[in-house]
């Protein structure tokens, strides 16, 4: 997409009016454009203010939830329209009935019996994860890295579990502390420099990114359970150092091979690279 706050997404050869949050790095979708495609109805904004009310009578607060956000309408003005991320998106395609809406509700079917199975087997997750990672052209070299990393950081998560650390925005904080600590970069900064928005970034990271990655984050989860960090702003000490680790090990690797590691290369130019 050449401007991402104007970007069209394709979707049933017509258009959804789309927005890229740079703050919250999530699509918003525009609510007015899907239900004009899905429920194949002229009087879209009608249908929109019924769904809303019945929403409110039933006690959902998503329409309460519903962001408003200037787009391009069809006069060539930029107009208020009510917005949608992905996860609110599939609360209303679920309420739609209409057969262009049955795949969707298939698809979150479908995902939600996976979840529930993986939460009865975890060795399930990593199966589809492999499976997943093949489809999309990944080596299994790197596949095994990937892995890896997530044991590490469920590791880490676990720790900052019994330390208090609130899953979400502390979370976020402090794996951008170690982050910032070991590549020099926020991961905001990080992600833009690989020119990514949604994506994870780990799954556009080379081995080196990774084995670096969990260096500091197995650094981190050590520090911790000997440290016994006791409020967040402990954690934070602690991640940094757990991050300081493993830009020692950077910086000590590019001295030694001239070459940097953290790099602009993505998962789509890194497959590019090993078919050379």
């Amino acid at each position: 997409m050449s401007n991402k706050d104007t970007a069209l997404k394709i979707f049933q050869e017509q258009t959804v009016r789309t927005h890229w949050d740079e703050e919250q790095e999530k699509w918003v979708f525009s609510i007015i454009d899907v239900i004009a495609i899905l429920a194949d109805n002229t009087r879209s904004r009608k249908y929109w203010s019924d769904l809303k009310k019945k929403f409110k009578d039933e006690g959902s607060e998503l329409s309460e939830n519903i962001g408003q956000l200037k787009m391009l309408a069809q006069d060539g003005k930029m107009r208020l329209t009510d917005v949608a991320d992905t996860e609110q998106l599939f609360r209303l395609i679920q309420s739609i009935p209409s057969p262009k809406a049955e795949p969707f509700k298939q698809w979150l079917a479908k995902i939600g019996t996976e979840r529930i199975d993986e939460i009865e087997d975890p060795e399930l997750a990593f199966d589809r994860a492999m499976e997943t990672y093949l489809k999309k052209g990944y080596s299994k070299e790197w596949i095994n890295q990937r892995l890896k990393s997530i044991e590490v950081r469920k590791e880490l998560t676990d720790e900052w579990d019994t330390k208090g650390v609130k899953k979400g925005l502390e979370y976020a904080i402090l794996t951008n502390e170690l982050t910032k600590a070991w590549a020099g970069l926020e991961v905001k900064d990080y992600k833009k420099l690989k020119g990514l928005k949604k994506e994870n970034l780990r799954d556009n990271m080379s081995n080196l990114e990774l084995v670096l990655n969990m260096l500091a984050e197995a650094s981190t989860t050590e520090i911790s359970k000997q440290k016994k960090p006791k409020n967040f702003t402990e954690n934070k000490k602690v991640a940094k150092k757990g991050g300081d680790v493993a830009k020692a090990a950077r910086l000590k690797l590019e001295s030694t091979t001239g070459k940097k590691v953290v790099t602009k290369l993505n998962a789509k130019s890194i497959a590019k690279k090993l078919k050379k």
